[in-house]
């Protein structure tokens, strides 16, 4: 007599590897269609993109660059190089030596080192850029967020020695760019505002003190902060010390002003 075959458990195995067939389909499909998805929204982005940089006019009076250095790093300084690339512009990098190697360095058409590793010594020494920018003979100066791009001095210095700064001029820059000072022309304006304190704080007890003012938890900001650096939420005395203390750090390193 033969022995007894399990129609179940191999009825089973079927199954699975019918419901696996089934699955696999279906994604192969899903995957099929998202491809093409992708290649309409890139064939569509890619006459965007040209219709952007290519059929657009220049003005007669407009500025037009040959030569621009970005005075940044990381993502930002190669999404400007990228364009500058579109538009046919030659574009130069400043860098400290710790980004030496770094990609943005390596997309540029000059990399120019400026100084050592610590931001204050490098990308926030505005002397040591200008210098770039009249050796190199860069015609504008892009800042890109962070470092220098909301320092009213530097943009002025550019004025001066007839380069252009891409970005706001300097009257807007310094409305916005201090946090009490912004708040207070949006009051004024008459634009609501969360309840906060738009003065200078003096430490971090005073920082505790107007914490438990407002109500917990609450925002500590930088007057000089940008770009999301200078912030810190809070939601204890605790934690309101140490946003403090952080928070002025990072403005410090980032922006030259605690």
């Amino acid at each position: 007599m033969a022995a007894p075959v399990n129609f179940h458990g191999y009825n089973l195995r079927a199954r699975v590897i019918f419901r696996l067939f089934q699955f696999s389909k279906k994604n192969f499909n899903l995957s099929l269609h998202r491809c093409s998805h992708k290649r309409a929204v890139a064939s569509t982005m890619k006459l965007y993109d040209r219709d952007m940089y290519w059929n657009d006019k220049c003005l007669p009076d407009e500025a037009k660059f040959e030569k621009v250095l970005i005075a940044n790093r990381g993502e930002i300084a190669c999404r400007i190089m990228n364009t500058c690339k579109r538009l046919g512009i030659k574009t130069v990098a400043v860098h400290s030596e710790a980004d030496s190697l770094a990609v943005h360095t390596r997309m540029a058409d000059e990399a120019i080192c400026i100084g050592p590793a610590p931001t204050s010594e490098s990308y926030l020494r505005m002397d040591k850029i200008l210098r770039v920018v009249q050796e190199t003979g860069a015609q504008a100066v892009h800042p890109g967020y962070g470092f220098l791009s909301e320092n009213t001095v530097f943009a002025a210095r550019l004025k001066e020695i007839g380069v252009s700064f891409v970005g706001p001029n300097s009257e807007a820059i310094h409305a916005m760019k201090d946090k009490i000072e912004s708040k207070r022309i949006a009051a004024k304006a008459g634009v609501n505002m969360i309840p906060g304190y738009d003065g200078a704080i003096r430490d971090a007890d005073h920082c505790v003190e107007l914490a438990n003012s407002i109500g917990y938890p609450v925002m500590i900001k930088a007057s000089a902060g940008g770009g999301g650096k200078g912030m810190r939420i809070a939601h204890s005395d605790e934690e309101a010390r140490s946003a403090f203390r952080l928070s002025q750090q990072e403005a410090k390193s980032s922006f030259g002003d605690d």
